[in-house]
């Protein structure tokens, strides 16, 4: 046994939350509001069909309709807290999402639903990027990229507990009990916005009328970056979807073996995020290490493809090493890719940027099901030999892509400032 202050030592160095000040505040925040995340996605299924009454094909329909329209919400959000305090913006969208959440326990039909998840889905889409713009102002040029790598080690601990919460609900599969999840999850949005409300604001800097959030849509080099790290994002539809399907279809390895998979992927996303961000603060070390990324997401996809050929054990083996490189991949491209988004962006349009990017990654999030099913679940081993192939190229594309943005990044800034010092008429 150690010490009092050993014990308080050990526990710090593992937990996910930084010391006191405004980023754990906003940890504290995020931890409410993806325990209610977690809740609900666990429990979401099961209310909206035993409850409400819908079919499983009614909900997977306005799921994906709702999504698809939530994305349009990203860069108009994002560019709005750029004009605005990001703080006030974010827990007022908070409270709105509490009053949405709350909705489902008024859906009666189809039609209502899709009317309030589509409500939902544009809140969370715009939330996403206000949050970005939220964590660089707490988080400051330098600290951004940790604020960010500590904000979801958080974010991921709070999704595991709110689904072990969650079980209960689960066993005892009551209409009550499904409704206290859609409640708890309302309750964590206003612990959420109450949390935000601590922090100071960050009132815009005052910027010329020429500076437009709109333009981030129309700077290509930027648009080229966030695009290939959208594309290397569809790792996590592997993660989520096809990986526990590929297990039961074409591996000798028992059903269990999923849930010990994401239980790995959860643990090490808590423990390493914020480890693995300290290497990818800025443009240019960012998409090297975005390239290792890609390369490594590759090695994870080709061990996860070897699984069909091997006898039990060695299935059961190749799968957990694989989704341990698989992590170590995730959580470079993550830290990586929010590098990119905040330091190719316009210093005065970063809401709206991190809109784009979230938008980008979400258009690939929604095509990605239906590809990655019919490529691997379909097509076999060779689907993850493909779907490797890609990473891996896209991961080697970051580099040049990153150096041509950063190229007209300079050139856009000594156009801004030789138009600041050029005489005004009086």
């Amino acid at each position: 046994m150690g010490t009092t202050a050993e014990v308080r030592g050990r526990w710090r160095s593992l937990s996910p939350l930084p010391p006191p000040g405004r980023l754990r505040t906003l940890s504290l925040a995020t931890l409410a509001n993806t325990v209610g995340t977690g809740l609900w996605v666990t429990g979401a299924a099961l209310f909206l069909t035993r409850t409400v009454g819908l079919t499983p094909t009614e909900v997977g329909l306005g799921l994906t309709l709702a999504g698809l329209v939530g994305l349009t919400a990203s860069v108009p959000l994002g560019g709005l807290a750029d004009r605005r305090d990001p703080r006030s913006l974010r827990a007022v969208l908070q409270l709105a999402q509490a009053v949405v959440a709350a909705a489902y326990l008024l859906v009666g039909s189809f039609p209502a639903f899709l009317l309030v998840a589509t409500l939902d889905a544009l809140l969370i889409s715009g939330n996403l990027a206000v949050r970005a713009a939220l964590v660089a102002a707490v988080g400051g040029p330098e600290g951004r990229v940790h604020a960010f790598a500590t904000l979801r080690a958080v974010a991921n601990l709070g999704v595991a507990l709110g689904a072990g919460l969650a079980a209960f609900a689960l066993v005892a599969d009551t209409g009550w009990a499904y409704r206290l999840l859609v409640l708890g999850n309302v309750a964590t949005y206003l612990v959420s916005a109450a949390l935000i409300m601590r922090l100071p604001a960050y009132p815009p800097a005052r910027r010329p009328l020429r500076q437009r959030a709109g333009r981030a849509l129309r700077d290509g080099p930027f648009l080229a970056v966030a695009g290939a790290s959208a594309v290397l994002s569809v790792h996590q539809v592997a993660l989520t979807l096809v990986l526990p399907l590929w297990v039961v279809a074409h591996t000798d390895a028992p059903p269990v073996t999923v849930s010990a998979l994401l239980l790995i992927n959860t643990l090490l996303t808590v423990l390493l995020a914020v480890r693995l961000s300290g290497s990818a603060r800025h443009a240019a070390p960012a998409a090297a290490t975005m390239r290792r990324a890609g390369l490594v997401l590759a090695a994870g996809m080709l061990l996860w493809a070897a699984t069909a050929v091997v006898p039990t054990a060695a299935a059961v083996g190749l799968l957990l090493a694989a989704t341990v490189i698989y992590t170590l991949g995730d959580l470079w491209h993550a830290g990586a890719g929010a590098a990119l988004a905040y330091d190719l962006a316009a210093p005065d349009a970063l809401g709206a940027y991190q809109g784009v990017d979230g938008l980008l990654a979400g258009l690939v999030r929604a095509a990605g099901p239906a590809l990655l099913t019919w490529l691997i679940i379909d097509g076999g081993p060779v689907g993850w030999v493909a779907l490797a192939g890609l990473l891996a190229l896209t991961g080697l594309a970051v580099p040049p892509l990153t150096r041509r943005a950063l190229a007209n990044h300079a050139e856009r800034a000594d156009r801004s400032d030789r138009a600041d010092r050029s005489p005004h008429p009086g």
